[in-house]
């Protein structure tokens, strides 16, 4: 294989359905010009970078986008999100799992506007796209990353996607056009054999996630011709915070029965909070005290004589919604952890098993809608997922990066009073509750 027979696409990739014939776009080696490159602002790459030649225009590609996107969008992403996390749970239950459905989604999304054939289908299917054409889904997500921005000063939501392309590789102008207009990508060129290429993507991805996630690659491959990146950063502060004179060192029950210590926030006052017969839960508002609250986090703590395992395993979009809708206002005492971690996974075996196995395969996978390399096949060869979270007694900062490697070859009563001691293991999520959409998600086995 030779320096233009593979490419990484990132932030969540997958592919689907553009116009075989359409025209192509080279990145090319001729002028030269910073602007194109999808370097935050006040900082050069250290790299030289190159726009694409003309794309077609907005109005070309553009639907009317106005009002707000419906509820399929959402109920997609947030069923194949809760897909993806059982499975990634189910394959290790001693280890944290964090990760964000709505990065790996949106990468995804990215990707398959690249994608035709029967791997568009199973692409389709494993997003939980069937019902939705390709124009619907890209107008959906151009609205959703629109109406995520918030105006709330105590809350922080930034999605950022970016394509960094091999030079003199000609990709579908279609494609690029879709991924920049509905996704608001930015897309430049890099010479993929100066090392500093390096140093420039994992820059973009430190910058996009304040510093949180300071890389996503350690090297380019010799065949790479494509990043196509996602990164999502987020910070709240509570509603109500902890005090942090109240927090004191206690023993988290581990799922093997052994302890460990932690440092344990509590406040004692009226929650929004649900109570089942093997869990309980509260939702932890973000924002300015006097403001209508947008996002929250969800804390779910299996009873003691149930378990983590067992309430994962009811874990279905249809069961999450259900929860999120008998939610009432408590008056009670909640203590969890304070804690910071990261998470890292390869999501190959998951979309596989998920029933997205076409597109890994180097003889069957069709991304002829977003490269024409023939005779060579393009097919997904790598997708890697990070994630970092933080929870204090201020409020919570996390973030996500997904990567798409590429490769070619040839009703309710108001509950009594409650106490929540979140002290063995539970599940967290933040979401959007105007929209419903999974930011995060996670299960905390080892805070």
């Amino acid at each position: 294989m030779n320096d233009r027979r593979r490419f990484l696409i990132a932030f969540l990739a997958a592919s689907m359905g553009l116009v075989a014939c359409s025209p192509t776009e080279r990145f090319s080696s001729g002028e030269r010009s910073s602007s194109a490159s999808p370097t935050p602002a006040g900082r050069s790459p250290t790299t030289p970078t190159e726009p694409l030649s003309d794309t077609p225009s907005p109005d070309a590609l553009k639907p009317v986008m106005r009002g707000e996107f419906g509820p399929a969008l959402v109920e997609a992403n947030n069923r194949f999100g809760l897909k993806l996390f059982t499975y990634l749970r189910g394959a290790d239950t001693t280890q944290n799992v964090f990760i964000s459905p709505a990065s790996v989604a949106i990468a995804l999304a990215m990707t398959y506007n690249g994608a035709a054939g029967e791997t568009q289908q199973a692409m389709s299917r494993v997003l939980e796209l069937n019902e939705l054409s390709l124009d619907e889904v890209n107008q959906s997500y151009a609205l959703l990353l629109k109406t995520l921005a918030s105006a709330d000063p105590k809350v922080t939501v930034s999605i950022a996607n970016s394509l960094w392309g091999r030079q003199d590789v000609p990709f579908n102008a279609d494609f690029l056009g879709r991924v920049r207009l509905f996704y608001n990508a930015e897309v430049a060129a890099l010479d993929f054999s100066d090392p500093s290429a390096v140093e420039t993507i994992n820059r973009w991805v430190s910058d996009q996630t304040n510093r949180k996630i300071p890389k996503i690659l350690d090297r380019i491959a010799d065949d790479a011709i494509l990043f196509l990146m996602n990164a999502i950063y987020f910070k709240g502060a509570w509603v109500t915070a902890f005090d942090p004179q109240l927090t004191r060192e206690q023993p988290f029950i581990m799922a093997d029965g052994s302890q460990k210590p932690v440092q344990m926030m509590s406040r004692s006052g009226k929650f929004q909070y649900l109570r089942s017969a093997d869990f309980q839960a509260v939702r932890l508002p973000f924002g300015a005290p006097d403001a209508e609250s947008r996002l929250s986090m969800v804390v779910l703590l299996p009873e003691p004589t149930s378990s983590l395992d067992v309430l994962a395993a009811r874990l279905t979009a249809e069961q999450w919604a259900t929860w999120m809708g008998q939610f009432a206002p408590a008056e009670g005492l909640l203590a969890m952890p304070r804690y910071t971690l990261e998470y890292q996974a390869n999501l190959n075996r998951a979309l596989a098993a998920l029933g997205m196995s076409i597109a890994f395969d180097p003889q069957r996978a069709d991304f002829s809608r977003m490269v024409d390399l023939r005779p060579e096949n393009v097919f997904i060869s790598n997708v890697v997922h990070k994630t970092f979270i933080e929870v204090n007694e201020e409020g919570a900062e996390a973030a996500a990066v997904t990567s798409v490697e590429m490769g070619v070859t040839s009703a309710r009563e108001e509950p009594e009073r409650f106490t929540m001691i979140v002290d063995r293991p539970f599940l967290i999520a933040i979401r959007d509750d105007r929209s419903g959409v999974l930011l995060f998600i996670g299960a905390i086995v080892a805070p």
